[in-house]
């Protein structure tokens, strides 16, 4: 008897859900007085200067939700949407919730602590670095994964991703602090111990060949 398994099929429903939250908040964010507004921003929990000593804590998880401009909302959308996809798809989608919002909360930790004096931050991106970490370290280590040939170049262009946006958020305006806080949290994520999901019964073909039992001789 041999079985052949088939291709995984994209299933991500907590993308999908994170995915819809973000557009909702940016609605709302355009409806209060624009995504742009300053004032908007740090009513609806940006990040600001001296939030861990006040004591503002729930600012770390509704930044990951709120976006500047129509392009930063559309740019993590799209990557959210690709990276988040993947990595759900492989690897289930309590893995990815876990991963996405403890990077993005220890991303938000981050860009408090480096934050300009007068400064305000805000996205998505921290989280999304922290999958793209998770998934490159998750990929290498996972036994079903990492000796597949689509994964090599999978690998390859994630890494590849990861080394030029980082480069890219040293420029003025970016927040690379989130992005490298994420990332790092992420790989180390991506190292725990973890059970790929295996795929549903009607993913798996099985063929076998028929049986005939030996027969007896008549005495």
């Amino acid at each position: 008897m041999a079985g052949k398994e088939a291709p995984l099929k994209r299933n991500s429903p907590v993308t999908f859900a994170i995915l819809a939250v973000i557009i909702v908040v940016y609605m709302f964010e355009v409806l209060a007085g624009g995504s742009s507004s300053v004032q908007v921003l740090v009513d609806l929990g940006a990040i600001v200067p001296g939030l861990l000593s006040r004591g503002e804590w729930w600012r770390l998880v509704a930044a990951m939700f709120l976006h500047i401009g129509i392009l930063h909302l559309f740019l993590n959308l799209w990557a959210l949407y690709q990276l988040g996809g993947v990595f759900e798809m492989l690897f289930g989608s309590r893995r990815f919730a876990v991963t996405y919002f403890v990077s993005g909360i220890v991303a938000s930790l981050t860009s408090a602590i480096f934050i300009a004096s007068n400064g305000v931050a805000a996205g998505a991106s921290g989280a999304i670095f922290g999958v793209l970490g998770a998934l490159i370290v998750s990929i290498r280590r996972s036994p079903r994964f990492r000796h597949a040939a689509w994964t090599r170049g999978l690998l390859q262009q994630l890494i590849l991703w990861a080394g030029i946006n980082i480069i890219i958020g040293f420029m003025p305006g970016i927040d690379n602090a989130a992005h490298i806080g994420g990332f790092a949290c992420g790989l180390l994520l991506g190292l725990a111990p973890h059970r790929i999901p295996p795929p549903p019964p009607s993913e798996v073909l099985v063929e076998s060949s028929a049986y005939e039992p030996p027969r007896r001789e008549a005495p």
